[in-house]
């Protein structure tokens, strides 16, 4: 049987991986592939439900990062409350899997995605929200729900000047609340929704989450909400301390769920999301008495293809196999195929250019590289390495096959 990945897709066809008992240094696996070690995955996915409970809030990952219903059931195994995703064909994947709450962050636009989500919420177990901030689009969703005698939950967007969607100024609430009002039977206002990732500074997203608290309160003081406990959510994976922090020590006369919505945080990285960690562990004293803090558990191997200049090796892997929109890939291991282990790259091993499927590495003529040998690339942004991929391999620290992680995207 072939050893490649592409053996298996077949759903019938995945089995017992582990019993095939690939592993990747001995070459059963065809390069370039994105790997994920499995120790490390498991301690991400702790570490972060911990964090979370510990700030008194709940957690609904952003699954768009991944797209992989795998990861979803061990994130809600852990204690997510549930799965965030951006589209209704995502959180089509999610349901066909077996998610039954999703909280779609995004505005619900176009008949075609309406006709999905309408479907969807024809099963009673599944629970399901998504995001309002126009008269425009209220009108429009409420018109599709009625003519269906459905319900849908929704939460209100707030935004900020200069980001992308969400309420910015009184005048549009007024304008919002009051086509709700009109569709009060169809829509259900559950809730307030932000994303303060759109800001880089403290001070400013601080403000934000303020008048998401002042909003919050007014609109249960008019007794807007229907539903109980309000629903208030916000956190991508740059800083979930700050919004844990100010919404869970805030006084509500009210029920309240506090839901964060960081989507990184499992496979993490080695680029810009580990220097948004490191502030994180800085600023917050929950997760500096968490140490370590969360682990690179994404890489990408490819082989040495070509060395045609002294200080110059061209590697097998490209735009194509990994994220490069936040940094190149980072050399990080080195393995000679029959050695014992990988070892570390040397630092100054650098990726300078990538195209398709080519990255050109610069390196020193003493380093001893080979064609054939095999490099372990760290990489900064997972979300756009994740949708380069169909099947991802999860190793176990001997780099052992454990299992195949597949994607939806």
């Amino acid at each position: 049987m072939d050893k490649g990945l592409g053996s298996f897709d077949s759903e019938s066809e995945h089995t017992d991986i582990a019993g095939l008992n690939w592993n990747l240094l001995r070459g059963d696996l065809s390069l370039p592939s994105a790997v994920l070690y499995e120790d490390r995955l498991r301690h991400n996915l702790d570490w972060m439900q911990r964090l979370v409970d510990a700030y008194g809030a709940k957690l609904a990952p952003h699954g768009k990062t991944t797209m992989a219903p795998t990861l979803f059931h061990m994130q809600l195994k852990r204690g997510a409350w549930g799965i965030t995703l951006a589209t209704a064909q995502q959180t089509k994947v999610a349901y066909w899997h077996g998610v039954r709450r999703v909280l779609m962050a995004n505005q619900l636009i176009g008949e075609e995605n309406m006709a999905i989500i309408s479907r969807l919420i024809e099963d009673s177990t599944f629970e399901y929200y998504c995001l309002v901030d126009s008269a425009e689009q209220i009108d429009l969703l409420g018109d599709f729900y009625s003519r269906r005698n459905q319900h849908l939950n929704v939460l209100l967007e707030l935004g900020v000047p200069g980001g992308r969607a969400g309420v910015r100024e009184d005048e549009q609430l007024t304008g919002v609340l009051s086509a709700l009002q009109r569709w009060s039977r169809v829509l259900l206002l559950c809730g307030i929704e932000i994303y303060e990732g759109i800001l880089d500074d403290e001070a400013l997203i601080r403000a934000f989450l303020e008048r998401a608290l002042n909003i919050t309160r007014r609109l249960a003081a008019e007794k807007r909400f229907q539903r109980s406990p309000i629903l208030l959510s916000g956190a991508g994976s740059a800083w979930y301390d700050v919004v844990a922090n100010v919404f869970t020590n805030a006084n509500f006369a009210h029920a309240v769920d506090i839901v964060l919505r960081p989507g990184c945080y499992l496979s993490h990285d080695a680029g810009m999301y580990r220097e948004a960690q490191k502030k994180i562990i800085d600023r917050s004293l929950i997760a500096d008495h968490m140490r370590p803090g969360l682990l690179p558990a994404l890489q990408v191997w490819a082989y040495v293809q070509s060395i045609p200049e002294r200080n110059k090796a061209i590697v097998a892997m490209g735009k194509r196999d990994a994220a490069f929109d936040a940094g190149l890939p980072s050399p990080s291991l080195r393995y000679r195929p029959g050695a014992d282990a990988p070892i570390l790259a040397p630092a100054h091993w650098a990726l300078t250019r990538m195209m398709d499927q080519h990255a050109y590495m610069q390196m020193a003529q003493e380093d001893n590289l080979r064609v054939g040998d095999m490099i372990g690339f760290d990489i900064s942004h997972p979300c756009l390495t994740f949708d380069r991929w169909r099947a991802l391999p999860l190793l176990d620290a001997q780099y052992r096959v454990v299992d195949v992680i597949r994607t939806f995207f």
